[in-house]
């Protein structure tokens, strides 16, 4: 028996409460079983327990044994001051309150059904995909749905956390803020880091002195990335080394420390032709996030990154090495990536930031109107009959998979409350 399994027998009362007595005797009954109190102090608080004949109002504690409440000396601590009944699995031990008064205590052991630890157990010892998925259960569209959409909810906000984070850094700017992160994404995860520290060193404020000059954009990304350096043949990369040397000194640029990732990359994917797709964007697009705020349909948003790198980058995928003809255009899947991933998290934070829920809501329904994501989590829970019919539910899969099922809460999940119920 472990604590995290009593607390949620208790909570939801999965267990007979058929005339209920405390180890002295005494007749329980439980009116409300208190909030469940995951910071420190009592295990559930604004309990309503009447013990014979009397209506008590506070804070319930739960222990596996009786006696781990002089174990932790409960006794001498103020948060404990205020229990009105102690819960037990096994009761070892009378316990004393701070007064000095027996403690009334409830013994389960003996009214928890052993199919439900059973379940609970297999769901502990199962190392396969997910803990639940050789476990028959059944959960309702409704409640799935339910599930899914607070899944979705936790995901957004823990990205919307991060995006606080670079907002305080760029002064609440957030055209700057939607600079960095868009950039970060255009490297994809190898090559993040190295995409977001290269924004970083050039301002939008700087970029917006050249949008209308390609070469200008190029040559300033580039040159940051540290791929100026050689010495090269063809007359384009010359041509930005110079243009790059000569804005180097007008603005102090110094290129970014780290490096390039090429290796065990497909060629469309390589570095240098998603600064190259990076830099039309910027040349195309002015005040881009307050554009998009304003957008109401997430195919305009998909119309303003239908975009393809410039012509030298149709017969090359690095430089100085020419390759057979092929556009170097932004993908569907590429750009439902940056909607996923960028766009509809900052869109989520400003809605939160400012309290307007059309942005969350514009946000989440987005995700309901993108093809789903195809990776190894979404394809496991497909292996499994569930639906991924859209981003709305790679989403929620990814969250239940990284945030639930890997560290075993099925006790916190709407499934594995199912299963267990």
């Amino acid at each position: 028996m472990k604590e995290d399994i009593l607390q949620y027998i208790w909570k939801f009362q999965y267990y007979n409460n058929h005339q209920l007595t405390s180890t002295t005797g005494d007749e329980i009954l439980v009116i409300h079983p208190g909030s469940h109190n995951r910071n420190q102090g009592p295990d559930f608080t604004e309990a309503k327990i009447k013990i014979n004949d009397t209506l008590w109002a506070g804070n319930v504690e739960l222990h596996i044994n009786s006696s781990h409440w002089n174990l932790h000396n409960h006794s001498a601590d103020e948060n404990y001051k205020n229990i009105i009944l102690h819960i037990v699995w096994n009761h070892d031990a009378e316990i004393k309150d701070a007064n000095g008064n027996n403690l009334p205590t409830l013994e389960l052991q003996s009214r928890v059904p052993n199919l439900l630890l059973e379940k609970y157990k297999q769901l502990g010892q199962n190392s396969q995909f997910i803990a639940c998925e050789k476990l028959p259960h059944q959960l309702r569209e409704l409640s799935l749905t339910s599930w899914k959409q607070r899944l979705v909810a936790e995901r957004v906000l823990i990205k919307s956390q991060n995006i606080f984070q670079i907002l305080s850094e760029t002064n609440f700017h957030w055209e700057e803020t939607f600079w960095w992160l868009i950039a970060a994404n255009f490297g994809l995860k190898v090559n993040s880091e190295m995409f977001k520290k290269i924004a970083q060193s050039l301002p939008l404020s700087v970029l917006a002195k050249h949008k209308h000059n390609l070469i200008q954009i190029e040559a300033m990304l580039f040159g940051q990335a540290g791929l100026l350096k050689k010495d090269f043949e063809e007359k384009y990369p010359i041509m930005l080394q110079k243009e790059y040397r000569f804005y180097q000194k007008k603005y102090h640029l110094q290129p970014v420390d780290g490096e390039l990732f090429f290796l065990r990359m497909r060629p469309a994917n390589f570095p240098t032709i998603r600064l190259a797709q990076l830099a039309m964007l910027i040349h195309n697009s002015e005040h881009l996030f307050s554009k998009i705020k304003e957008t109401y349909s997430v195919a305009e948003v998909k119309k303003m990154f239908n975009l393809e790198a410039n012509d030298y980058w149709h017969y090359h995928y690095i430089f100085d090495e020419t390759a057979e003809q092929k556009k170097k255009s932004l993908g569907k899947q590429m750009i439902d990536n940056l909607i996923i991933n960028t766009i509809v998290p900052i869109l989520f934070a400003y809605g939160l930031h400012h309290k307007e829920e059309v942005y969350k809501e514009k946000a989440i329904k987005w995700l309901e109107e993108i093809s789903p994501e195809k990776n190894s989590i979404t394809k496991g829970f497909e292996s499994l009959h569930y639906s991924n019919k859209n981003a709305f539910d790679s989403q929620a899969f990814i969250q239940l998979k990284n945030a639930y099922c890997n560290k075993k809460l099925c006790l916190e999940c709407a499934i594995g409350n199912s299963l267990l119920r």
